[in-house]
């Protein structure tokens, strides 16, 4: 099993925040299909302010390049979950060129 850690802002605006939780509490089901599809098995996303951090724990295969290189891999569906999400998301300061969410350095692990 692989792990990441993941941070990214959300619009510094309450009513994007509650839209953007609001939604997480109904993930749509193609979605989460693809995510299992990529080998992702766990999905956890925090929240403190605006700042987002996401958790994922992924089979030891799994590519995480490949994995969110292209949202959706092609699927109209798939893209337009991710074309919403992004519109309630800014990249944190730490994203690194060519990053929407900025993948964390692990430090600790038990």
């Amino acid at each position: 099993m692989k792990c990441y850690g993941l941070t990214i802002n959300l619009k510094d605006d309450p009513e994007v925040i509650a839209q953007y939780k609001a939604y997480h509490r109904d993930v749509w089901p193609e979605v989460l299909e693809h995510a299992r599809n990529l080998g992702i098995l766990k999905t956890r996303i925090f929240l403190i302010g605006r700042r987002l951090f996401m958790y994922i724990e992924t089979e030891d295969g799994f590519e995480f390049g490949r994995a969110f290189s292209a949202p959706g891999g092609g699927a109209a569906r798939l893209r337009a979950w991710d074309d919403l999400m992004r519109g309630f998301q800014e990249r944190a300061p730490e994203a690194q060129a060519g990053e929407w969410w900025a993948q964390m350095e692990l430090v600790h692990a038990v």
